[in-house]
């Protein structure tokens, strides 16, 4: 057995996807709402005995390595070597394997000794004293710095450069695609130069890039740079500090997001642990479905100002979507988290406490900013926050906001609930992912479920025998149904028991996907062995029924075309098959033996 056999029979895939969403018992399933597309009915199933999933929504499937690779956004190798991580097991490091490993795992090896070199500079070297009093006028202690792996890039040009190329012999165009280094005439030379360094570590703990502040306030250059995008780092993808606060935001139950690193320092050495930074202002929907596998309630905890409002109203709609709980913190004592909890802890913590609904915060500052007792002001006010609740995906909450808003104005709710349904948001145009599900044929849908009735069934050699019986002359031999159909006869006709996984063995391999996905098909609960054979009964019939009519079809087809030719004869015999069928079809109701 390979190393990727070995792994896959050491993770239990419902424990292992439970992990990441919440699985509920399905008969002999487990199922969930999809977390690759937007639904509202599950249709994402797992079955542990064959190890495997399935969405019938957006067709997705597979095993813990295609769910981990979807999940994740992972190439195969990345989720082999997570899984092997997790399982212990060791994989073989040959030449040819190294050289294919791919470019976003150099950035990564590359990014992890940047890393180590800048924080070895702000926590030992000469270079980096200027940085550590800063720190600690700021009350950054040690143990953050540590936490944090905080570093110093030197005011050098070349420091780190020199260092990965001379000592570490990495090429230069490596340390390009990094985003570490810059083409300059024939040299290059360091991307950060004289700034603190806050590493940008993702949930997996991969180095994904670096931001950089200036320590000077009074500096002419800009006060944070940032990786640029890279094959490893995009901006819209990651939030700072989650690889460290993420077992804290999942024990609350609630995720604290601010804007910058310093404010999520200083939440998290005055003990707020469940709290994030975000690179920009407005969420995006990637943060939102990454922050979303921990946390129920999102908690907004932006700068007091107009931004950071306007940042508070762009993110709605993908917290909406998402079906996360919105609140807000309004910080006092301070114009953003960093300062209030270095002026008033005790005010801040407070606040912690007493967040509020966004859509109250927000009434409040719309209200604050224009006067509902005028016609003018019931404008703006309904302007501002009209756009934002119609996009409330629960209901009765919607209702409660047009309800209050119509209060407030002193205007009927019909009024105001027709001006919601006609907003649009036009400043925010997410794309938000919804597959709806896959068009297929009927009939192959219906010999899904057909199968799964037998599989999944307390006794599935007489409901075997039944189906079979039924359809009998009628189903084409070339179809799934068809052939599993007769695997199944020929396993029956050894033993009694269904032994799911000596039969999955005997399959061909081109029939195993049917049967898995017939295996995971979501079955309803059928309380009695007579509500069970009825369903198999009019699944059976309308099989029988759909091929019929479709061998109507072509007979008809065929008809018409001997019309053409003048050959009575066989027009005949095309119309007596016709007949016949036709008497066969309007019979499929027939009783269950």
């Amino acid at each position: 057995m390979d190393e990727v056999a070995q792994i896959r029979e050491k993770i239990d895939i419902v424990s292992f996807i439970a992990e990441f969403i919440t699985l509920k018992k399905a008969g002999r399933n487990f199922k969930a709402n999809c977390p690759f597309h937007n639904e509202k009915t599950p249709s994402f199933m797992v079955n542990p005995e064959r190890q495997i999933w399935h969405c019938f929504g957006c067709s997705k499937g597979g095993d813990i390595y295609s769910f981990l690779m979807e999940y994740e956004r992972l190439e195969f190798p990345e989720a082999l070597r997570m899984l092997a991580k997790r399982t212990g097991i060791a994989l073989p490091e040959r030449p040819s394997q190294i050289a294919k490993s791919s470019k976003k795992e150099k950035i990564y090896q590359i990014n992890n000794l940047a890393r180590e070199f800048y924080h070895y500079v702000l926590t030992k070297h000469s270079a980096g004293e200027k940085a550590r009093i800063y720190l600690e006028e700021r009350g950054v202690t040690p143990k953050i710095i540590q936490t944090f792996m905080l570093g110093f890039a030197p005011f050098t040009g070349n420091a780190l450069t020199k260092y990965l190329i001379e000592k570490k012999l990495f090429p230069r165009q490596d340390l390009i695609d990094a985003g570490l280094a810059i083409q300059y005439t024939e040299r290059v030379r360091d991307f950060f130069r004289g700034r603190l360094i806050f590493p940008l570590v993702d949930h997996r703990d991969n180095v994904v890039g670096f931001s950089g502040r200036v320590l000077d306030k009074n500096a002419t250059t800009a006060k944070y740079i940032n990786t640029r995008e890279t094959l490893a780092y995009h901006k819209g993808d990651h939030v700072f500090g989650l690889n460290i606060t993420k077992d804290a935001i999942r024990k609350a139950n609630q995720v604290i997001v601010c804007e910058g690193e310093f404010d999520v320092i200083s939440c998290f050495h005055n003990g707020i642990s469940n709290v994030v930074g975000v690179k920009g202002t407005a969420l995006t929907e990637n943060q939102v479905n990454l922050l979303a596998r921990y946390a129920a309630k999102i908690t907004f905890c932006f700068d007091g100002d107009k931004a950071g409002q306007e940042a508070i109203k762009r993110s709605l709609l993908v917290v909406e979507k998402k079906g996360l709980m919105p609140t807000v913190i309004e910080i006092t004592g301070g114009k953003d988290p960093d300062e209030a909890l270095r002026l008033e802890p005790g005010l801040f913590k407070k606040a912690v406490r007493e967040d509020t609904g966004v859509y109250d915060y927000l009434l409040a500052k719309a209200v604050a900013a224009a006067d509902p007792e005028t016609a003018q002001g019931k404008k703006q006010i309904a302007d501002e926050l009209l756009p934002l609740i119609a996009g409330i995906k629960n209901e009765i909450i919607k209702e409660h906001y047009l309800r209050k808003i119509a209060s407030l104005l002193e205007t009927s709710y019909d009024s105001i609930m027709k001006e919601a349904q006609h907003q649009t948001i036009k400043e925010q145009k997410v794309a938000v992912n919804t597959i709806s599900a896959i068009k297929r044929p009927k009939e192959e849908v219906m010999e899904e479920y057909l199968l799964s009735l037998i599989i999944q069934s307390d006794d599935p050699k007489a409901i075997t025998r039944i189906a079979s019986a039924r359809l009998s002359g009628y189903l084409p031999k070339e179809r799934a149904c068809q052939k599993i159909l007769h695997h199944l006869l020929d396993h029956f006709a050894i033993g009694d028991t269904f032994d799911g996984q000596k039969f999955t063995h005997s399959l061909p391999t081109e029939l195993i996907t049917s049967y898995d996905t017939s295996l995971l098909y979501p079955l309803s609960h059928f309380e009695d062995r007579q509500k069970l054979l009825s369903e198999v009964e009019k699944a059976a019939a309308s099989l029988r029924t759909s091929y019929i009519h479709q061998k109507m079809k072509q007979i008809a087809k065929e008809i018409k075309a001997k019309e053409q030719e003048g050959l009575e004869k066989e027009i005949n015999e095309l119309k007596k098959e016709y007949s016949l069928l036709a008497s066969q079809k309007s019979q499929s109701n027939f009783p269950l033996a």
